[in-house]
């Protein structure tokens, strides 16, 4: 039963794409490569890192990578030179600069204009009168009662 519990366990937990050959023999810099690599994206997979992906462009990002830390680069630096070669995208969170700052306040914005619209609807429609509201003539009060007596 131990066994079992074992096997799935190591077959419920994340696999990684990263090849035998691409990792570095300096324990330090491997360990900066794959936390640098966490918040890279596979520019062929959607919204999985370069780590996890299979995919020929994401090994290729890594090995990218893995050359820039090797060549003294800071793992800012590393990253700036993937962004700048690559785009934006390849950030799997990117920054509020530039053009971003309009994709991340659009959401809360269009949040904050529906609700606004909703107000202006529900308050206009609290104004409006019913047709049903015209007061009854005396007459057709009077034959009301009538019905309601029988």
């Amino acid at each position: 039963m131990k066994r079992l519990a074992l096997i799935v366990l190591l077959l419920a937990s994340p696999l990684w794409a990263v090849q035998p050959d691409e990792v570095l023999d300096d324990p330090a810099l491997e360990a900066r490569a794959r936390e640098v690599s966490k918040g890279l994206r596979c520019l062929v997979c959607r919204n999985e890192s370069i780590d996890e992906s299979d995919a020929s462009l994401a090994r290729d990002l890594r090995i990218l990578l893995r050359e820039r830390l090797v060549a003294g680069d800071t793992n800012q630096e590393a990253v700036d030179y993937i962004v700048e070669r690559y785009g934006e995208y390849v950030l799997l969170n990117p920054d509020m600069r530039g053009a971003n700052w309009l994709l991340w306040g659009a959401g809360p914005l269009m949040l904050l204009l529906a609700g606004g619209m909703g107000l202006v609807y529900l308050r206009g429609r609290a104004g409006q009168t019913a047709a049903g509201d015209v007061p009854l003539s005396d007459a057709e009060q009077a034959r009301l009662d009538d019905i309601l007596k029988d």
